[in-house]
């Protein structure tokens, strides 16, 4: 973490670089966090440090340690499966949407985040990767002129993003990831609302199952089986819908 000197805005500049050290590995699960140590290297007093935490608490990302103090949350699996259900139809609508509403304004800006991303994955930066993936599903949220989908995606970034760091960070996947929104770009862009709703639902199913087959301790081999068939395991549920 680097010190931070913006006077405005501490409380989300704290949980968003506590956030980033979480998604990108660099505190992991059960790492308790000392508030003072991340007060001084963030350069910043106690107080807005007390209050993003508490936010990444309420969010699910930290809880509560042993006697006192808070702890980084594991992921939970069953609340990772329901928030892909949940992404896989709220995705799969909001690149309909796009499609069949917004294809024009698609061929004006998609290009440019296709080429975003693909230079963040020439990075190999984790977080360069997260925020092309982030303002690539959001710019979907704003084509699709549904006003309900970005608020309702928003509450869950915070897990997304922990979740998409745990993704990003199996050797391979970030090429097939960027393949994959480049497919789901073209086919908002063509105004194919079918397709486009049918690949983001498998994008989002995929991705799910490559991060259960991993905090599940999968084997490559397993994965790779995962990520092509969106089934990591005999427990994962299916359904007509994606998750």
């Amino acid at each position: 973490m680097h010190p931070l000197t913006a006077p405005t805005r501490l409380v989300a500049q704290v949980r968003d670089a506590l956030l980033g050290d979480i998604a990108e590995g660099r505190l992991r699960p059960g790492e308790r966090i000392i508030q003072d140590q991340v007060a001084q290297l963030l350069g910043v007093s106690r107080q807005p440090v007390q209050q993003a935490v508490l936010l990444l608490r309420n969010e699910g990302l930290l809880r509560d340690a042993p006697g006192r103090g808070l702890i980084v949350a594991p992921i939970d699996v069953d609340h990772l499966r329901h928030l892909y259900d949940v992404r896989a139809m709220m995705e799969g609508l909001a690149f309909r949407c796009a499609a069949e509403r917004n294809a024009a304004c698609a061929r004006k800006l998609g290009p440019a985040l296709i080429r975003d991303g693909r230079a963040a994955l020439e990075s190999g930066s984790v977080a360069a990767l997260i925020a092309a993936d982030m303002r690539f599903h959001q710019l979907i949220h704003e084509l699709s002129r549904n006003p309900l989908i970005a608020p309702l995606m928003a509450a869950q970034w915070a897990y997304t993003q922990r979740v998409m760091g745990e993704v990003l960070m199996r050797d391979g996947t970030p090429q097939e990831i960027w393949a994959q929104h480049e497919a789901m770009m073209n086919a908002v862009m063509d105004g194919d609302g079918d397709a486009a709703e049918q690949l983001a639902r498998e994008h989002i199913r995929r991705s799910a199952a490559i991060v259960v087959a991993r905090l599940q301790g999968e084997a490559p081999a397993r994965l790779a089986h995962a990520a092509n068939n969106g089934t990591p395991n005999s427990s994962m549920p299916t359904s007509s819908s994606p998750t």
